[in-house]
């Protein structure tokens, strides 16, 4: 259990720290209770939060062997810009909840670890206080129920150098999150969201969810709007759906962030990392696709390539390692994926991230076009 007095973060990393389930077991002893199972929690009965780890579980490796990898590299390419590696910070609002310095422990370790940072529009950080210097970073935006205003947080991100828009576009509404709410978890009112004033509409005549927050969703047109209205690509978060792959890049969408929402909104969805799979199938060769649910290990993140991601987002294990020791453990937690993944790169005789493909993977049926 959880103490009623949460431990402080550790100012220096302990010898046991050597995995991210390390870190998920440490950090309970350092974030209250209800907080704890807010962070942990999923929609419903929790089958989508539990699915997207099992599903890496069950994806066998085949090694490749006697290969030169002196001159291996994880580097990708996205949107013209080079990435040192593919692991990603998914974009997670609230994080004053885990540490005191929030996503600005957080921007640090990404800049130390060279990893791209998803600053989440609900972040208690002003995007003009993350790391100026730090050349990786995203924009994500939760559509604020007109053009205007949403467009002003785009432009907003363009002149402190963001490099791509996200927009999540699987949580119109909050999930039902059973176990949240019987821990009885709430935001603090005094948690500052820079980004997010409360809306002002007055919905006490309505009754409907859809007359209600429904009415301030973003449809096809408004994001063909933004499209069209900023320099930056965009990318659609929370897809699952292959035809709304395919309407993504009709309308001009610069790739996808393939997500349901760390099984937190809707459950009994299919995991992210059968989507990718099926969605892959669909769109042009090279169109990019990142996943977002269930990373764990550095294997993780090669099984998600070698089935069709360009990159992978990470969301709690970085969370656990803010919660441990700030921006200490956010940067380790990267250090111990990146290595991991170096090494099963290594062992599956793989020299760099275009090597890595389906031939790595076993699997009794292949995904049916």
């Amino acid at each position: 259990m959880t103490p009623t007095s949460p431990l402080p973060p550790f100012t220096e990393i302990p010898a046991h720290l050597q995995s991210v389930l390390d870190y998920e077991l440490q950090a309970q002893h350092h974030i209250a209770e209800p907080t704890w199972h807010y962070l942990q929690g999923g929609a419903m009965y929790e089958q989508s939060l539990q699915e997207n780890q099992q599903q890496f579980k069950n994806i066998r490796l085949i090694p490749r062997h006697l290969k030169d990898l002196t001159q291996a590299t994880t580097q990708l390419n996205l949107f013209g810009l080079d990435y040192p590696h593919p692991i990603f910070l998914a974009p997670v609002g609230h994080q004053a909840l885990f540490h005191h310095q929030a996503e600005q422990a957080t921007a640090l370790a990404a800049q130390v670890m060279q990893s791209n940072l998803i600053l989440s529009h609900l972040t208690n950080t002003h995007m003009a206080d993350v790391n100026h210097q730090n050349p990786y970073k995203w924009f994500q935006l939760y559509w604020q129920g007109d053009r205007a205003q949403s467009l002003n947080l785009i432009k907003t991100a363009e002149q402190h150098d963001y490099k791509a828009i996200v927009i999540t576009v699987d949580a119109p509404h909050t999930g039902i999150r059973d176990r949240e709410r019987k821990a009885n978890f709430y935001l603090p009112t005094d948690l500052v969201h820079p980004h997010s004033p409360p809306h002002k509409q007055d919905f006490s005549q309505q009754h409907s969810i859809f007359q209600t927050l429904m009415r301030l969703a973003p449809v096809w047109e408004d994001i063909a709007w933004v499209v069209e209205n900023t320099h930056l690509p965009v990318l659609l978060k929370g897809v699952l759906h292959p035809a709304d792959a395919k309407k993504a890049v009709e309308y001009g969408i610069a790739g996808l962030v393939i997500s349901n929402h760390g099984g937190r909104v809707l459950d009994g969805t299919i995991p992210p990392l059968i989507a990718l799979q099926k969605i892959r199938a669909l769109v042009p060769e090279n169109y990019p696709l990142l996943i977002d649910g269930g990373i764990r290990r550095g294997s993780d993140i090669f099984k998600a390539i070698a089935l069709g991601a360009n990159a992978v987002l990470v969301g709690r294990p970085y969370i656990y390692g803010l919660a441990t020791a700030g921006a200490l453990g956010v940067a380790h937690v990267l250090k111990v994926l990146k290595e991991e993944l170096e090494i099963t790169m290594a062992l599956m005789g793989t020299a760099s991230i275009n090597e890595i493909n389906q031939d790595f993977i076993y699997r009794d049926q292949p995904i049916s076009r």
